[in-house]
């Protein structure tokens, strides 16, 4: 038995420490038990994050609104003064109210103030802007694509992200049970050296008895960080789900098994991918919205027909109206103006260059778009390959356990009829606990890796239905 037991606890060692990272603890005082769907759906529900994007939306479509609704009355105001005013003086008697502009004696009374109340609305109706309406209309309206694919982008990473949080806490849990275990064999082993000191057994010593106790303090040190380790994690996941302090997340799933998941052709994931990728929408969206801009800025080369009414009323108490064509006074009187004209900035300087900075925006847009083209090819790939090569480390490690616990079945039976070899068991056991912690890390990564190449696919018919896709069964 003698340098075998602390190899024993050296297996438990690595398994602890190689994990730590995704360790977590489910001993909160109350605890909501969720499935992946349901923690993305919960998460796209209350992140701030999403409402933040989901704000510039709003702007967006306010912006919209406000094209849509300048297609008509583009000015129409209503403007109003109110000041004191001077009466009349030397008014002869005997003379028709609206003949005393007849009179040159009647003056101003500016000792006699009244009040002057004046009104007035103007109103502009575009006829024919050569494009500009439509143009800004049609801006409008891709301002809000682009804004619905930036939310849908922040969506995409908050699901990735939970999904993450998820599997990372799935996989603590399962690392807990093998902390367990592995705690179960050091005990074992401690029982076996002091069964073997008590029997007088020559090969082995007070020596091993001690290095088995002080690799029990370090058992009991990596339990402590397994343990917070374990708590961090979920309460990261409680995070993203805005969940109170007092309210932990558990995984319903008792063991950390990989998804059913049937993986199709590169080009098809492809072709999904640059049609439903968000970033593709918003660089469409966004080239489309430059194209229109460039619309306006070129009708202000030719002049814009509209129609016009100017309608205006002074009123001061203590004065008359003259009805004279000729006659006006500043403060009496109402007149009214209404007709079709045209307008054209004259500044065709200042006209070409807004036309140039809109080409120059357009243009940028355009090779945006292109490169985001390649990035996502490149992206899509890459998740593709990573399932490959997730999948087959994930099956590697399922056959070197299934091997390995063969053996160990085999050291136990030839142990027990003392058969075997004490280190060969030990050694069993060492890669049996190894190969476990090392599968469940497999199999982590294989289930995120699907999670990645849903994401770089935009979700589309084959991501979680919180997301509108479908998870394969």
């Amino acid at each position: 038995m003698k340098r075998h037991a602390p190899r024993l606890t050296s297996a438990f060692l690595y398994v602890c420490g190689a994990l730590i990272p995704f360790a977590a603890s489910a001993q909160a005082p109350d605890t909501i038990r969720v499935r992946l769907e349901t923690a993305i759906q919960h998460a796209l529900e209350v992140s701030p994050e999403v409402n933040i994007t989901a704000s510039n939306l709003d702007f967006a479509q306010a912006q919209e609104r406000l094209a849509r609704a300048s297609r008509f009355a583009t000015e129409f105001s209503l403007q109003t003064a109110h000041a004191a005013a001077p009466g009349l003086r030397n008014i002869p008697s005997g003379v028709s109210e609206d003949n005393l502009y007849l009179h040159p004696r009647v003056r101003n009374d500016w000792e006699s103030l009244r009040p002057l109340n004046r009104f007035e609305t103007s109103l502009v109706q575009p006829l024919y802007t050569w494009g500009a309406l439509q143009g800004t209309l049609e801006a409008a309206r891709q301002g809000v694509r682009v804004e619905e694919a930036s939310v849908s982008k922040k969506k995409s990473e908050i699901a990735l992200r939970t999904g993450t949080l998820y599997y990372n806490l799935l996989l603590a849990k399962q690392l807990v049970r093998l902390t367990a275990q592995a705690g179960d064999i050091l005990e074992q082993a401690k029982t076996e050296i002091r069964r073997l000191l008590d029997e007088g057994a020559e090969d082995v010593d007070d020596a091993d008895l001690f290095k088995v106790r002080i690799t029990e303090q370090e058992f009991l040190r990596r339990v402590v960080e397994v343990e917070q380790g374990l708590r961090t994690a979920q309460s990261a996941l409680g995070h993203q789900l805005m969940l109170p302090e007092t309210t932990m997340p558990e995984p319903e799933e008792i063991v950390l098994e990989p998804m059913s998941f049937l993986l199709d052709s590169l080009d098809n994931y492809l072709r999904i991918s640059l049609e439903h990728r968000p970033e593709i929408s918003q660089a469409t969206a966004g080239l489309a919205a430059r194209e229109a801009q460039i619309r306006v800025a070129r009708a202000d080369y030719f002049p814009q027909l509209f129609f016009g009414v100017d309608w205006r009323i002074t009123l001061t108490a203590g004065r008359f109206r003259q009805p004279n064509p000729y006659v006006n006074d500043p403060y009496l009187g109402r007149s009214l103006r209404a007709g079709i004209g045209l307008r054209l900035p004259l500044n065709m300087a200042q006209t070409r260059a807004r036309v140039a900075r809109a080409k120059a925006e357009r243009n940028e847009v355009r090779h945006q778009l292109a490169a985001a083209r390649q990035l996502i090819l490149f992206e899509v790939e890459a998740a593709w390959r990573n399932v490959i090569t997730a999948r087959a480390a994930m099956e590697a490690q399922s056959e070197a356990l299934t091997i390995s616990g063969e053996w160990l079945r085999t050291e136990q039976i030839n142990f027990d009829l003392d058969l075997g070899d004490t280190e060969n068991l030990v050694d069993a056991v060492q890669a049996n606990l190894e190969l476990r912690a090392m599968y469940y890390e497999r199999v982590r990564a294989f289930n995120l890796a699907v999670l990645r190449l849903w994401a770089e696919t935009g979700w589309a018919g084959v991501g979680p239905p919180a997301l509108g896709g479908t998870l394969p069964e």
